[in-house]
């Protein structure tokens, strides 16, 4: 069994940045691709971003290219998402989750969910 906490989400202005932290309990964390949807109000949860178990492989949905770093530390079983240069399209609920196999990036090809961290930007 594998559970997810994320933590770090809150209320910001326009152009700022906030740091999201998801941490893991289990053993599988250091060997599975970890990654981050988000679900903005009344929309489909989407895929932001994925990083390989060993951090060597990232990649970005292209509405956060540029402005979004996913990175992991397998010492702490934590993987995080810095969010900059934000703006109000990005609000939504955030969840981190485990991926399955290569480059996943469909919410099919991920097992295991956290409960979310609200993530809004005020305009």
């Amino acid at each position: 069994q594998v559970q997810l906490v994320e933590s770090g989400g809150g209320l910001v202005q326009a152009g700022g940045s906030l740091r999201l932290s998801c941490t893991a309990s289990g053993r599988t964390f250091g060997s599975a691709t970890m990654g981050w949807f988000r679900q903005p109000p009344g929309k489909e949860r989407e895929f932001v971003a994925g990083i390989s178990w060993a951090g060597g492989s990232k990649y970005y949905a292209d509405s956060v290219k540029g402005r979004f770093t996913i990175s992991r530390d397998n010492a702490k079983n934590t993987v995080y998402l810095q969010m900059n240069s934000l703006n109000p399209e990005d609000t939504a609920v955030y969840y981190c989750a485990r991926g399955i196999g290569a480059r996943p990036i469909r919410r099919s090809e991920y097992d295991y969910w956290g409960q979310g961290a609200q993530v809004t930007v005020s305009s």
